[in-house]
C-alpha cells in the first residue's frame, strides 16, 4: 500500500524552517480510519496532543467525528474550530479548568474517585452536563519506553480494579483506558483481554467505552481486521459506543521538517549546523529514543560522507545525530526530516528565542503550496511576561 508523501518535492519552495503537510496523504490516512468506522459503528476523535494543525480540521471533520482535548485550550480549539464532539480528559482539573470543560466537553473523563467526589456540587451546577466517565488502568504494559507507559509501576494514570470496591458509579456512564503508544492492534488484544477480565462486571451498566490512542491504525502492516473485532466485541457483548483516539494514525506519513544548513564546523569530524533545533522543534529526539529519517540520508558510514547532525539553540545536547550522505553537504543545502507532521508542531517551543518553524499545506494534485503561518517576534515576546 502507497505511504508516499510529498513526492517529488522541492524543498526550496518553502521558508526554512518549515513543517510542510501533505494533503493527499492526510486524506489517505482518513479513509482508512473511516473505514474502520464503517465496518465496527465506532467514532474515532481527533488526538490534539499529537496533531492539532486546525487548517486542516474542515477535511479532518469530513471522515472523523470529533476531537480529545487534555486542557481547556484544546477543548475550545476543539469546539471552535473543529465544530464536532469534544471529549476531555487530564490526570487532574483545577476548579477554574473543569469550570470551562463542563460547558466545552461532550464526555468528560476523570482520573480518580477523589476528584469525582469533591467537584459534584460544581458537576450539579452545570446546566448542560457532559457524559462522564472514568479512567481506568488494567496494570498491563505493552509500552517499552517507561516515560510513555501509563500503565508502569506507581503511575498516575487511571484507576486500578481494587480502587473501585465500595464506589458509588452513579452518573458515570463510560470507562475509558489508554495504555499504548505506537502499538499494533496485537496489543490492543492483549490489553483488552486483560481489561475486560478485571472490568466484565462494571461493562454492563456503562454506556460507552474509549480505547484511548496509540494505535497504529494507518500504518502500512497494522492488522484492521484484528481491531475491528477488538472493537466489535465490546460493542455488541455490552452495548457500548465505542471510540478510539489516535494522534499518530491521523498524521503519520504525511508531512516533513524542511531545514537548511548554516554551517559546517570540524570537531571529531564534520558537524552541520541546522536552522532548525532539536530542543525546541523535535524534543521528542532528546526525550525518548527516537531518530527521524532524512530524505536521501543514511545511517553512519552506510554512505561515503557522514555528518554529526545538530541544531542551532546553545544547549550542548541539541543533536539529532549522526548521518550519512552520496555528496559533501554544503551551506544552503536543504534536509527534509520525514514524517514530522505528528508530535512536532504541538510541541515547539521557542527557547532561545529560537524561531519557529513556518506552517505549510502542500495540495498534490494541484502541486499548488500555502503558507498557513509564519512565526515571528511577537509570538516569542507574547509567551513571556
Amino acid at each position: 500500500m502507497d505511504r508516499s508523501y510529498l513526492v517529488n518535492f522541492d524543498p526550496h519552495r518553502v521558508p526554512s524552517p518549515s513543517y510542510v503537510v501533505d494533503n493527499g496523504a492526510l486524506e489517505r490516512n482518513l479513509r482508512i480510519l473511516d473505514s474502520v468506522q464503517q465496518r465496527t459503528g465506532c467514532r474515532i476523535l481527533l488526538a490534539l496532543k499529537g496533531f492539532a494543525m486546525f487548517r486542516v480540521f474542515p477535511l479532518i471533520r469530513g471522515y472523523l467525528k470529533g476531537v480529545c482535548a487534555s486542557s481547556p485550550h484544546e477543548a475550545r480549539l476543539g469546539r471552535e474550530e473543529f465544530r464536532g464532539e469534544v471529549h476531555g480528559h487530564a490526570p487532574a482539573y483545577s476548579e477554574a479548568d473543569l469550570h470551562e470543560l463542563l460547558i466545552l466537553c461532550d464526555h468528560l473523563v476523570f482520573n480518580s474517585f477523589s476528584q469525582w467526589q469533591r467537584f459534584q456540587p460544581l458537576i450539579a451546577s452545570c446546566p448542560s452536563a457532559p457524559k462522564f466517565g472514568l479512567r481506568v488502568n488494567p496494570r498491563h504494559s505493552e509500552t517499552e519506553v517507561a516515560i510513555y507507559d501509563p500503565c508502569a509501576p506507581g503511575s498516575r494514570l487511571g484507576i486500578p480494579r481494587e480502587l473501585f470496591t465500595g464506589q458509588s458509579l452513579d452518573n458515570i456512564s463510560g470507562l475509558h483506558l489508554h495504555t499504548l503508544c505506537e502499538k499494533g492492534a496485537d496489543a490492543l488484544a492483549r490489553t483488552a483481554q486483560a481489561f475486560e477480565a478485571q472490568f466484565k462486571d462494571i461493562l454492563p451498566a456503562m454506556q460507552w467505552l474509549n480505547l484511548g490512542g496509540g494505535h497504529h491504525i494507518t500504518k502500512p502492516s497494522y492488522d484492521l481486521d484484528l481491531l475491528c473485532q477488538v472493537i466489535t466485541h465490546f460493542s455488541s457483548t455490552y452495548n457500548l459506543d465505542v471510540f478510539l483516539e489516535p494522534g499518530e494514525a491521523i498524521a503519520i506519513h504525511t508531512g516533513a521538517l524542511i531545514t537548511t544548513v548554516l554551517d559546517i564546523v570540524e570537531n571529531d569530524g564534520p558537524i552541520a549546523i541546522l536552522d532548525t533545533s532539536v530542543t525546541c522543534h523535535m524534543p521528542d529526539v532528546l526525550e525518548m529514543p527516537y531518530r527521524p529519517d532524512i530524505r536521501g540520508a543514511r545511517g553512519p558510514g552506510e554512505l561515503p560522507h557522514t555528518y554529526r547532525l545538530a541544531g542551532v539553540s546553545c544547549l550542548a545536547g541539541d543533536v539529532l545525530g549522526f548521518y550519512s550522505f552520496a555528496r559533501p553537504l554544503r551551506v544552503g543545502d536543504r534536509l527534509i526530516l520525514e514524517d514530522m507532521s505528528h508530535y512536532t508542531m504541538v510541541k515547539t517551543t521557542t527557547f532561545n528565542g529560537v524561531r519557529l518553524p513556518s506552517i505549510v499545506l502542500y495540495e498534490p494534485e494541484a502541486d499548488r503550496v500555502e503558507i498557513v503561518r509564519e512565526f515571528g517576534y511577537e509570538d516569542y515576546r507574547n509567551r513571556l511576561s
